[in-house]
């Protein structure tokens, strides 16, 4: 299953900024084909999974490699979907936190906290680690929900058994039924952001991983990364963005006046792809009718002159950033959430690739190509002129 990640290195003297097209190492968890616009699970085209399947066949598919029969499906769920609820200590941790802290930071030391309390923790064994990337997958999303609940001044609330991950998510963090719509909407979104190659934050798992850390520590290495605003913030800057805009009218003058400074406009452009990221489409869809559902068409429809305009001056395509701001707002998700979600889903994908990384592991350990001086020579500190 696994593939051995980075090959037996020939130390180059030439190095590409951010390892642009550096192949790191071998999977066949995700396959990115920028030129034809197409994103593959485990052989599987993305988009057919996002119409077809949900959150948890597209888990399974990812650890286990192969889509579930019927009887292993039924019974993946039944040790998946009922064992959702957060340790009491982890509860409590949340409640420690002071409301000034982020979402993110809030993720960060709590999904560190759970290793502690995992009745597999120091088990490394395949079927333990499959059990402690079940958990995790459960329990993010929990974490997420019970601490804006805490921050709102409202207790946190129970999922409801044998429901999957994206109605209990938004049932736990509104603590209302969900509408079937809106359900099927957040879970297609799951399933485009379950899993895409080496991204900044799957890298640094895979890279910890190599170390033989235990699954919490990688898992926590990939929060810290998609914590940062070059990875995993983009649609919130969106949706800033559309908040600013006011209006679809003021889009075209708005975005000229940013586009004529210099301005990057978020949601555009990709390093892989180089044409229109093949999960917009879907997500434009789904923004569009969850939008019209909820009575929220405006920010859809600025969402929209944003594309248009930014299309035609500078032919930069859109990301799967640019639609799931509009469309998680309009499911009633706040915006500080949007990147939490964004780890709710890819939580899939870091584990998968945890798992493969420690299946034919080797430290990941590459060179730098050092420009600095060598041969200067010590001189005491009395003596030193500069």
């Amino acid at each position: 299953m696994a593939k051995n990640c980075i090959k037996e290195p020939e130390v180059k003297q030439t190095s590409e900024a951010g390892l642009a097209d550096v192949v790191a190492c071998q999977s066949d968890i995700c396959f990115i084909d920028g030129d034809n616009c197409r994103l593959v699970y485990r052989g599987y085209n993305a988009l057919d999974l996002a119409m077809n399947s949900n959150f948890e066949e597209v888990a399974y598919l990812l650890w286990y490699g192969c889509l579930p029969r019927i009887t292993e499906y039924k019974a993946f769920l039944a040790g998946f979907t009922g064992s959702m609820a957060l340790p009491s200590n982890t509860v409590m941790i949340l409640r420690m936190f002071p409301k000034s802290v982020t979402p993110m930071e809030v993720l960060r030391t709590a999904v560190s906290s759970l290793g502690h309390w995992d009745p597999d923790s120091g088990n490394t064994a395949l079927d333990a680690c499959l059990r402690k990337a079940q958990r995790l997958t459960l329990r993010m999303p929990l974490l997420i929900a019970a601490h804006q609940r805490l921050r709102e001044g409202n207790e946190p609330i129970n999922p409801i058994p044998g429901q999957g991950i994206a109605y209990n998510f938004l049932y736990t963090l509104q603590g209302k039924v969900p509408d079937p719509k809106i359900v099927e909407a957040f879970d297609m979104a799951l399933i485009l952001h379950a899993d895409h190659e080496l991204n900044a934050s799957t890298f640094a798992a895979r890279v910890t991983a190599a170390t033989m850390a235990d699954i919490y520590s990688c898992v926590t290495s990939a929060i810290g990364a998609l914590k940062g605003p070059l990875h995993g913030g983009a649609n919130m800057e969106v949706m800033q963005l559309i908040e600013e805009i006011g209006t679809p009218e003021n889009a075209e003058p708005y975005i000229l006046d940013k586009l004529e400074n210099k301005v990057k406009i978020p949601g555009f452009g990709h390093r892989v792809y180089r044409c229109e990221d093949p999960r917009v489409a879907v997500l434009r869809d789904c923004a569009e009718s969850i939008s019209e559902l909820a009575g929220e068409g405006k920010n859809y429809a600025i969402t929209r002159e944003i594309e248009r305009v930014v299309l035609e001056k500078t032919k930069v395509y859109p990301n799967v950033d640019l639609y799931t701001a509009s469309l998680y707002h309009a499911m009633g998700i706040p915006t500080e959430l949007f990147t939490p979600i964004f780890a709710i889903s890819r939580v899939v994908g870091w584990t998968s690739h945890i798992l493969e990384q420690w299946s034919n592991n080797r430290l990941i350990r590459p060179r730098a190509e050092y420009t600095g001086p060598r041969d200067l020579v010590y001189s005491p500190i009395d003596q030193r002129t500069r």
